[in-house]
């Protein structure tokens, strides 16, 4: 009997590799909907000032090559490994990344969204685009197991995952050591806001950045440290606050000298870092005198190609002691 084929498939937002790409992009964000030509103009401007492709590709698929290599070298169950990559907005797709894992033929997908903390909003989108591909591609499968050709075990959220948590931890503490006042640094934790209409729905996402934030707090020996949310959208609704430029200004008011954003709700290096931290937080920063300083995004980085490999373990484990 030949080996189980177990697929991973990672995925991430995307990101345009070209400035011409960009109305594109944006109109896949919009779900088809173009958007007004000074919206274009404004992500045009950011991607122009960060550069254009961002990391994000690279990086991710850099990860994909280290993790398929480190889940075959030591195999967690007598499985041969293969890891994908799919982008939700972006190319190489998400349905192109599933369809290829088939075609390989994987007896098995771990889906795993590169972005620790679960909404239905964001994880959700995930999700939904690779249950469509399987269901084309074999219409009679059920998404979540048998029967059907490839099962989708699908990984919500992994925000108390042991290595990501003690990877960002010593991040945390190296850049913090780096100030010319250790002390009277404070860390800001953050992640991308989402509308504030989740609350009600009872979407744990911010509960799921708090947790982090207070684990990732603790093995870092934090006295002072706070959660903010970044990179809202302008949609007309409120988001979830409060927006890391309004934290800043208030620890301005406060009399802290240093802040230290841990960006803990992302994984690479793309727009999000690259403009709404290092340029806009920063000049808001230096505006009020603050010293300003960011831990690097992990990015490619081997403490998390061991966690995502333990993640994938502990899956093929759990699946394996309950068919025993």
């Amino acid at each position: 009997m030949p080996p189980k084929h177990i697929a991973v498939l990672l995925m991430a937002y995307g990101s345009p590799n070209r400035l011409d790409e960009v109305e594109a992009y944006f109109t896949d964000i919009r779900g088809g909907r173009t958007p007004s030509p000074e919206a274009v103009e404004e992500l045009t401007e950011r991607y122009r000032q960060v550069g254009v492709p961002t990391p994000l590709l690279a990086v991710s698929s850099e990860l994909s090559q280290r993790l398929e290599r480190a889940l075959n070298a030591d195999p967690p169950d007598d499985a041969i490994y293969t890891v994908h990559l799919g982008m939700k907005h972006w190319t190489p797709r998400i349905a192109a990344a599933v369809e290829e894992a088939i075609e390989a033929g994987a007896d098995r997908l771990i889906g795993i969204v590169l972005a620790p903390h679960y909404s239905r909003i964001s994880t959700g989108g995930y999700r939904r685009q690779v249950e469509a591909t399987l269901a084309a591609a074999h219409p009679r499968s059920s998404p979540n197991g048998s029967p059907g050709p490839v099962s989708l075990d699908f990984v919500e959220s992994w925000h108390e995952l042991d290595g990501y948590l003690q990877a960002v931890a010593d991040n945390v503490r190296s850049i913090r050591a780096q100030f010319r006042r250790p002390d009277h640094v404070v860390t800001v934790f953050t992640a991308h806001s989402l509308p504030a209409r989740i609350l009600a729905e009872g979407d744990p996402y911010r509960d799921q950045l708090l947790r982090t934030s207070e684990l990732v707090a603790r093995r870092a020996n934090l006295e002072k440290w706070r959660f903010s949310f970044q990179s809202q959208s302008h949609t007309g609704e409120p988001w979830l606050g409060p927006d890391l430029v309004d934290t800043i200004e208030s620890l301005a008011g406060e009399g802290d000298s240093g802040v230290l954003v841990a960006p803990v709700g992302f994984i690479a290096d793309h727009l999000e870092i690259l403009y709404d931290i290092d340029i806009e937080a920063r000049a808001k920063a230096d505006a009020l005198d603050i010293e300003l300083k960011r831990t690097p995004m992990l990015n490619a980085d081997p403490r998390l190609v061991q966690a995502l490999r333990a993640l994938v373990a502990e899956r093929v484990a759990s699946v394996s002691t309950v068919s025993s």
